[in-house]
């Protein structure tokens, strides 16, 4: 009995030590992946820098940027902790996602603090509700803004109008602050699958940018 739990507890730290390996050179590859679709997108404005993990399943790179552009740029790629099964079954329980979250400072610092953050309420069994509500008068509204703010200032409707765009909907979370970093956008990493979407959303943060320094002339 004693030999077989010493065999069964050694088949599962084997078990447990090849998962570890094997899916934390998996992150280790998914990260380096997305960095190099960063580097290839930002070629012509920007280079990479320098890159570090912030452990198993956090890495994060400095950016370096044209004038004009961006300042202490970094990017920070964040996956789901796969190396460790209990933590990875709990964040696929709490549905959590793979992001990847933009910092930097702008050449005009906002003169405002505001952070935006984008929510969608579906529904998984459409049929059932159309036959529930066949007496209802059903309209498809474009996109609505829940503020907070008591008083809708003019110079928030540019980077609001840009984050409404086909290639902005993907931004999970925007924060505009006077200190630094005067930037931050979040996006889910699986709405990054290449080069020219990596290009899309750098192309969005630099409209941001410009609609941040429009505000304020």
């Amino acid at each position: 009995m004693v030999r077989l739990i010493v065999i069964a507890a050694l088949c599962a730290t084997i078990v447990d030590v090849l998962w570890f390996l094997i899916f934390a050179r998996y992150n280790r590859r998914k990260g380096a992946l997305v960095l190099r679709w960063v580097e290839a997108a930002c070629s012509s404005r920007g280079r990479l820098l320098q890159t570090q993990w912030l452990g198993r399943s956090c890495l994060q790179a400095q950016l370096s940027f044209a004038s004009h552009w961006f300042e202490n740029a970094r990017v920070t790629v964040r996956l789901l902790p796969r190396p460790l099964l209990v933590q990875w079954l709990v964040c696929l329980w709490k549905r959590q996602r793979e992001t990847v979250t933009f910092e930097a400072d702008l050449d005009d610092s906002p003169g405002f603090n505001l952070e935006i953050s984008r929510h969608r309420w579906l529904t998984q069994k459409p049929k059932e509700i159309s036959e529930r509500t066949r007496n209802w008068t059903i309209s498809r509204p474009g996109p609505v803004v829940l503020t907070t703010r008591t008083e809708w200032a003019d110079e928030l409707t540019p980077l609001v109008n840009t984050l409404m765009t086909s290639r902005g909907h993907n931004l999970l979370t925007v924060r505009f602050r006077r200190e630094s970093p005067n930037l931050t956008a979040t996006i889910p990493l699986d709405a990054l699958s290449g080069e020219e979407t990596t290009a899309s959303f750098l192309s969005v943060l630099r409209d941001l940018a410009a609609g941040s320094s429009a505000s304020r002339h």
